[in-house]
């Protein structure tokens, strides 16, 4: 294990609380199979590629989350076109199909991600790779998203480089920023959190240290009332900042409270 892997001090025993009562057992399995049904379409359909609007993959991530039982509150727009780096708090698995639903973009994840169940093999399709482990793998992994970037695509990219429980969080590491400064292009941050529907913060969603990807599913489905709040950000436009450090200061959204923002508007 490389001693610069990004590390989170977060735990499902430390962090992770269930606020409020859970769901049905039956209504909670109905989820579980209606996430499932979707993700797999996804796989199926996954081979058509760019042939799907990006309207009809942004109301499909929707789907995902809603299936799961969790409302969307969406506040800001991402830039529509273009070459555009996508930057976000890390919490949850619940955090791909939402900055997806965002604007659809090439997501850039860990590599044993490959090994997740049904997931893998729809993320690795449309993902950019990258082995947290090998230090000298990064400066390849940033020249690709560069390309990307520089080709007009959106890049999706946490990062902090591990999910934390959302009441806390990490430092944005300054690495992928080089590849927006390559390509220039702008750098958008979005804004993730989760809330009970009453609008206390929850660690719920969370999927952090040794959780399994199961069990956070199931936490997720089985819980009432969660509600994934999404703020996307103004564009920080290309030159505006010197160096990959003070970009990376820049771009770094705050996820304290802020009264008021789950009075934004529901979308799904």
């Amino acid at each position: 294990m490389s001693v610069w892997l990004p590390s989170a001090p977060c735990t499902p025993g430390a962090c992770v609380e269930r606020t409020g009562p859970g769901t049905a057992v039956p209504r909670a399995v109905l989820r579980l199979v209606a996430v499932t049904f979707l993700v797999v379409t996804g796989v199926v359909l996954a081979p058509l590629g760019g042939r799907i609007p990006a309207t009809v993959v942004q109301r499909w991530c929707r789907w995902i989350v809603r299936a799961a039982g969790v409302r969307v509150r969406v506040t800001g727009t991402a830039a529509s076109t273009g070459g555009v780096l996508l930057v976000a708090n890390h919490i949850s698995w619940l955090d791909i199909p939402l900055l997806a639903a965002v604007r659809p973009a090439r997501m850039l994840a860990k590599s044993e991600i490959r090994q997740w169940p049904v997931a893998g093999a729809l993320v690795g399709r449309a993902a950019l790779f990258i082995e947290r482990d090998r230090l000298r793998a990064l400066p390849a992994t940033v020249a690709r998203i560069a390309r990307s970037l520089r080709a007009g695509q959106a890049v999706a990219v946490f990062p902090e480089g591990s999910t934390w429980c959302g009441r806390a969080q990490g430092t944005f590491r300054r690495a992928v920023f080089q590849a927006a400064l390559d390509a220039d292009v702008p750098v958008q941050p979005v804004r993730l959190g989760y809330r009970c529907d009453g609008g206390t913060a929850s660690t719920a969603p969370a999927f952090v240290g040794e959780d399994t990807l199961l069990a956070s599913v199931w936490r997720v489905v089985s819980a009432r009332g969660l509600v994934a709040e999404v703020e996307v950000q103004d564009v920080i436009p290309p030159g505006s900042h010197p160096d990959r450090r003070t970009l990376a200061r820049a771009a770094q959204p705050d996820t304290s409270p802020q009264p008021g923002w789950i009075h934004s508007a529901l979308v799904a």
